[in-house]
């Protein structure tokens, strides 16, 4: 096995890089805190006492006299004319917030980790080291670990809450879910080129003569079928997970449209990314994306605008432009979500009755502290369909350039064609053994299957989910 080299090198630079430059230069920070975002401030008990004519107390003997051997809460008429002040968004602010480091120790290592699958691109281009381990491989894998990570810790929230809907809306959208993945991996290739039957078919080729020598090969059935509901349960999870993330989505579109009507650039790119799981859909619905580019009709001919090969790398260019174009329209999402403290607020002042000054200060404030959970709400789906679309290049075997590409062999070579020489111990022919099963076990062509089933599942997760936010924002949550 090649030592890793110069690949080990700029791994162990950018982690010094992540390290040292953390407190001076984060991305995280700097999409977050910039100045650019504004947050309501919660009025004063005394702004409220004055707007509602009443005097504090001066001393124990003044409430003595008034009755009260203690001040109560102060509680002020709904519709007092208070007005909320606003204030840019700062670090200093910030890192109080909960979950702050997190977010951006996470977002700061995707970045990190963006830039270490570029240069890794960029040397495999220039050099073309065959025998070499692509680490990027291993960078895009541990942002896909976090991100499962912050999945897990930001629904954990919802299912430790004391009234318990957050809790029922998850397990319901799971079991739903998953009777939507099993059904998807019924449907054929013809319509849906995911390509899990050429992936499962290539990986059970190279598994039969394994089974076969230990006389078990009756458990090939058994394999295919553990690996499909595997995937139902995983595509069941990111289902759960992207839940509140989808309807959260659908709140801050639906307000950051509202919030831009004179500018319509802004408001067709906020569409655009709206709908980018709905792009994603079409790029993998064969009739309606390959074919129809293979063979375009053009009156009573037809001619072919882009071959197999350029197909698949033009949709790995959009997937990696409709991330970058969510990215961008990040900002006004999280305006969109901070300006609902002065809806509510709002909202407070069409109802009758009293209510505590503490409870105002209350809904105003819990606002801007949750804003760290919505951005990554946000940005976790972003970062996980972008890594996934990474891995599907390079452990797929695609290629970035519109050329043709050589076909993939579904029975990849073995990984020790030579003797095993006597200065090699026993450990080392383990691992040699144990990573030729792998490689002969993990094809490329399986590879692209479960990663295309990732990405286009996720796609699904999102679109499902924000959409039935757009309608439950809009019909069912005023009532």
């Amino acid at each position: 096995m090649a030592v890793l080299g110069v690949q080990l090198v700029v791994t162990l630079l950018t982690a010094t890089l992540m390290h040292r430059l953390a407190p001076h230069c984060s991305f995280a920070r700097w999409l977050l805190c910039n100045g650019s975002l504004f947050r309501y401030k919660h009025p004063s008990e005394e702004e409220l006492r004055a707007l509602a004519g009443k005097q504090r107390p001066r001393g124990r003997k003044e409430r003595w006299a008034n009755g009260y051997s203690e001040e109560k809460p102060l509680s002020v008429p709904r519709d007092t004319p208070f007005q909320l002040e606003t204030c840019p968004l700062t670090a200093v602010d910030a890192l109080v917030l909960r979950f702050f480091l997190e977010y951006q120790w996470f977002v700061d290592f995707a970045v990190y980790s963006g830039g270490v699958y570029l240069f890794t691109e960029a040397y495999y281009y220039v050099l073309g080291p065959a025998k070499e381990t692509n680490i990027a491989v291993f960078w895009c894998l541990l942002t896909i670990a976090f991100s499962i990570k912050v999945f897990l810790t930001v629904t954990r929230l919802y299912f430790s809450a004391e009234e318990g809907g957050e809790r029922s809306v998850c397990l319901t959208f799971a079991f739903l879910f998953l009777l939507l993945a099993m059904l998807v991996q019924v449907v054929p290739e013809e319509t849906l080129e995911l390509g899990l039957e050429p992936g499962l078919a290539s990986m059970t080729q190279n598994l039969e003569p394994l089974l076969k020598t230990q006389g078990w090969d009756w458990a090939l059935p058994l394999v295919k079928l553990a690996i499909r509901v595997g995937l139902a349960a995983v595509g069941s999870m990111l289902g759960a997970f992207l839940t509140f993330p989808g309807l959260r989505l659908a709140q801050t579109h639906h307000d950051a449209l509202t919030m831009s009507e004179d500018r319509p650039m802004l408001q067709f790119l906020l569409h655009t990314s709206f709908l980018s799981p709905l792009f994603v859909l079409w790029l993998w619905t064969k009739p309606m994306a390959r074919d129809f580019l293979h063979q375009a009709p053009f009156g009573s001919t037809s001619f072919s605008l882009l071959s197999d090969s350029a197909f698949d790398s033009l949709r790995l260019w959009m997937l990696v432009a409709l991330c970058l174009l969510r990215l961008a329209v990040t900002r006004p999402h999280l305006q969109a979500y901070l300006c609902l403290a002065k809806a509510r607020v709002e909202q407070l002042r069409r109802e009758a009755g009293r209510i505590e000054a503490r409870e105002i200060q209350r809904r105003v404030v819990r606002v801007y502290c949750y804003v760290t959970v919505v951005s990554l709400q946000y940005l976790s789906p972003l970062i996980l369909t972008l890594n996934c679309t990474l891995l599907l290049k390079t452990l797929g075997g695609y290629s970035w350039g519109l050329g043709p590409v050589p076909p993939l062999s579904p029975t990849p070579s073995s990984a020790r064609d030579g003797p095993v020489g006597p200065e090699e111990d026993e450990a080392q022919q383990i691992v040699a053994l144990i990573a030729g099963v792998l490689g002969s076990l993990l094809t490329p062509l399986f590879l692209r299957g479960v990663l295309a089933f990732l990405i286009w599942w996720i796609a699904t997760c999102q679109l499902l989910s924000s959409l039935f936010g757009l309608y439950f924002h809009q019909h069912l949550a005023g009532s």
